[in-house]
């Protein structure tokens, strides 16, 4: 009995991980550099910060994380070539008075092939995704814990 039972159960553990997704099962990755994926996620971006910084932008990646067609990233904007941005003259100046850090934090979600905005913070003091629910419901190692 205990043998059928062993099998009963090995079994079903072989189906559920063959169905599942591949993200899943094998959790949050960072792509490789070069890739088409983190080029994808950067590009996703980097409009949004020109129109902020001004062009072109370029980044450092902090941390990229991608799992189940979600992506958390931070990254570090410069001028191509590793050339520091001036906050004070670009929209975020404030942010050059109050702490000079211009870090983009940001979500993303896949959908028809592409890489879409749902959440970002631009130089953060906390961590402002703890207690909100839609981080809550991320796949695990995502999110910096």
């Amino acid at each position: 009995m205990f043998r059928k039972t062993s099998l009963i159960a090995a079994a079903s553990l072989a189906l559920t991980l063959a169905f599942a997704e591949p993200s899943l099962a094998a959790g949050a990755y960072e792509p490789p550099r070069g890739s088409a994926e983190r080029a994808a996620i950067n590009d996703a971006v980097r409009p949004m910060m020109e129109a902020r910084l001004g062009a072109p932008v370029e980044f450092v990646v902090e941390r990229m994380q991608v799992a189940n067609g979600w992506a958390f990233v931070i990254l570090l904007p410069q001028r191509p070539g590793g050339k520091a941005i001036d906050l004070s003259q670009t929209m975020l100046a404030d942010l050059a008075e109050i702490s000079g850090d211009a870090s983009l934090y940001a979500l993303l979600r896949e959908a028809n092939g592409r890489w879409n905005i749902i959440d970002f913070a631009i130089g953060p003091t906390d961590a402002f995704w703890y207690g909100q629910p839609l981080y809550e419901q991320l796949p695990a190692g995502l999110v910096p814990q």
